[in-house]
């Protein structure tokens, strides 16, 4: 399915929120923010830099803003919704009637002159980081008792290895770990990346 199919099928599926979300949609696009489609959502951006996305979730729906922690946030409803995360802010809503279509305005406008202005969270890179990955002793294991799949593993960036490696040790059991290694082991194969389905447009 082409970009332009999969926002209309974004907006026009049936969930709790469409109209919610439609209402979002609406209010973007009377600015000149461009419409395209990654990471399974509508994205809205300017001169190829993001600016926002809209999102629907089980429980609520709302905006992502790229480039939010600038944001000055008059109405103190932006949320880091992880403590990782530098840049974005979210505004969550639980209903349609909760859009004040000029306030929400206001804001897109302050990220689209923030963006022009070229305020952006740029990633700090330690002058003293390691190349080298310290895998864990589970994935490693099997990559020294797996030829092929060991030489399937070299072939990703050490970012994407560092991500396998993760996965596998942020489970507390042991039971856990190696249902997550049977998980990896074709996707390392096929060289797909763990989070790669949320990276492609």
């Amino acid at each position: 399915m082409n970009p332009q199919g999969k926002i209309d099928a974004y907006f026009t599926s049936e969930h709790p929120f469409k109209s919610g979300i439609v209402k979002l949609r609406e209010i973007i696009l009377t600015t000149e923010l461009e419409e395209t489609f990654k990471w399974s959502q509508p994205v809205y951006a300017i001169q190829g830099k993001n600016v926002l996305s809209v999102s629907k979730f089980k429980n609520h729906f709302g905006i992502w803003f790229f480039n939010g922690v600038f944001l000055s946030d008059p109405e103190n409803v932006l949320v880091n919704a992880q403590e990782k995360t530098k840049a974005m802010r979210n505004w969550k809503f639980t209903s349609t009637e909760d859009i004040n279509s000029n306030i929400v305005l206001s804001y897109i406008k302050e990220a689209i002159y923030n963006q022009k202005k070229g305020l952006v969270v740029t990633p700090q890179k330690s002058k003293n980081k390691s190349k080298s990955l310290e895998i864990h002793e589970v994935l490693k294991s099997a990559l020294e008792n797996n030829a092929k799949l060991k030489a399937a593993f070299t072939l990703f960036t050490l970012f994407k290895q560092k991500e396998f490696s993760e996965y596998i040790s942020t489970a507390k059991q042991e039971k856990t770990k190696q249902n997550r290694l049977q998980k990896i082991i074709p996707m390392i194969l096929n060289n797909t990346g763990l989070n790669d389905k949320y990276r492609n447009c």
